[in-house]
Parts: C-alpha cells; sequence; structure tokens
C-alpha cells in the first residue's frame, strides 16, 4: 500500500505546519499542505486523503474565542464533505487550537453521530493566563480512540491560553466518560487525574486533556506531540541521557504512527 495521504490545513494565523508535516512524514505517511482558502475553494479534494489535521496556533488571532472563526468558516462551508470523510471511516486530528476549532465546530466529542452541534468548549485558563511548559499526560486504555492505543503516560509540552474542556451538562459529561471519549488526562506524580496548577495547566474539568468520537477516529487534544518528535525535544534530555533513560525517538511521534498504522492495516 502506498503511504496514506493526509491533509494539513494552513493559513490564518495557525503556525505548526512544519512540525506537524515532519511527525507525519516521519510516520510514513505523505503529509500535504493546503491553505484553508484553497481548501474551501474546493472542498472535494477532501476525497483525495485518507486523514486530516488541524494543527497548532492562533487561527484568526483568536478572535471571538480561540478556534471560533476558522471553526465557523470550515463548517458552513464544506459541511457536507466533512460529514462524508467521517462517514467513510477516515482519521481527524486536532492538536491545541485545531482542537479548539473541532469543539467549536462540534466535531467533538461527536455523541451519537451529532457531529456539528458543539456541546463542550475549551474556555480560558483557570489561571487567566497562557501556560508555556510541559505537562504528563496520561492517555486512558479504555479508550477506542485510535491515535491514542497502548500510550500509557507521556510527557508533552502545552502552550495554550484558552484550553480549559467545559460543559455545564453533567449528563452529557456522564456520557463522554461513559463511552471513553475522555481519550486523555492530565495527571499528578502519582499518574492520577488531577485538577491542581500546574500538572493540569487549565482546570480542565474531569482533568481531560483530549476527547475522541466514539468510533474513535476523531480525535483532539490540547499538548502538542508534534513538538515532541526527537529525543532533544524534552527539556530534560540531557539529564536522561545520563541515565541511560534517553527515548531512541521523541515519544509524541507515537500517535503519528498509531494514526498511519491504523489506516495501513484497513487497507
Amino acid at each position: 500500500m502506498s503511504a496514506p495521504k493526509v491533509l494539513i490545513i494552513t493559513g490564518y494565523g495557525v503556525n505548526c505546519e512544519a512540525e506537524s508535516e515532519h511527525a507525519w512524514k516521519l510516520a510514513g505517511a505523505e503529509p500535504v499542505l493546503v491553505h484553508l482558502n484553497d481548501l474551501l475553494d474546493d472542498p472535494d479534494q477532501l476525497e483525495n486523503f485518507q486523514a486530516m489535521m488541524f494543527i497548532g496556533g492562533f487561527s484568526y488571532g483568536d478572535h471571538m474565542t480561540s478556534g471560533h472563526v476558522f471553526a465557523l468558516r470550515v463548517k458552513h462551508h464544506m459541511r457536507a464533505q466533512l460529514r462524508k470523510f467521517i462517514d467513510d471511516g477516515k482519521l481527524i486530528m486536532g492538536i491545541c487550537n485545531g482542537f479548539q476549532v473541532m469543539t467549536k465546530m462540534g466535531l467533538l466529542p461527536g455523541l451519537d453521530g451529532a457531529y456539528f452541534e458543539p456541546t463542550v468548549s475549551l474556555m480560558q485558563n483557570d489561571c487567566g493566563t497562557f501556560q508555556n511548559f510541559w505537562v504528563d499526560i496520561r492517555f486512558e486504555e479504555e479508550s477506542p480512540c485510535v491515535f491514542t492505543k497502548g500510550l500509557g503516560t507521556l510527557p508533552l509540552p502545552i502552550r495554550h491560553g484558552e484550553g480549559k474542556i467545559f460543559t455545564l451538562d453533567d449528563a452529557l459529561l456522564e456520557q463522554i466518560e461513559a463511552k471513553g471519549c475522555a481519550a486523555a488526562r492530565y495527571v499528578d506524580a502519582d499518574n492520577q487525574p488531577t485538577q491542581e496548577f500546574p500538572a493540569n495547566p487549565n482546570g480542565s474539568l474531569n482533568a481531560i486533556a483530549g476527547l475522541t468520537d466514539p468510533t474513535g477516529r476523531v480525535f483532539g487534544m490540547m499538548p502538542h506531540p508534534e513538538a515532541y518528535l526527537f529525543p532533544e525535544n524534552h527539556p530534560n534530555w540531557d539529564k536522561q541521557k545520563l541515565a541511560g533513560e534517553l527515548p531512541e525517538q521523541g515519544l509524541g511521534l507515537k500517535l503519528f504512527q498509531n494514526a498511519v498504522d491504523f489506516i495501513t492495516s484497513e487497507g
């Protein structure tokens, strides 16, 4: 099978295209960068891809809350094509601003197939300020998420000001938990979900750092796996090397490898 083709949307303030492109290449995929305008002019080009990615950055300057304007443009111009993309069993990944776009669009959590009805949001961090450091993320074993299978707990960088998963609907939150849609959580030194800062940098409900839809094929998270592609990306890589604990590759690459493995296994 040829390398899976992955669409990476660029433009209007998103800025993680270089590292995202390289992550997919290292994982064995063929990423293609497409400006949002070009995609909206020809949304049927989605048919040519097996996966797509909403990347990090600050789309439209985060006006009207993070990801909101970007989400509205995509939702209103290519809703039918996105729905078919999902129904065809293809993969969608969103990181940081991309995750914000997906929640504002209603792609996540996607309960009961309701992909374009926003039910959760990502709001301002409880601390009230932008945060930029590394945290520990536990990927839940019971989640159906394709991207996070078998990953356990990984250190990953965060850099966001609006990363708090929030909803006023307690029943919805219970449904998210019951269906394994809380795919990733902020954890403390004991590997337990926490609401305490800085291990939980934003106060996200139930310490949720990432969500998947019930199929496991639509996934978004606030931390940046594409920023940990090489062992030396970790801030303590030198100490890890001295201790003989330096991994052979950056641990964030595993999410992209999982996605490529899934696509190729599906044939």
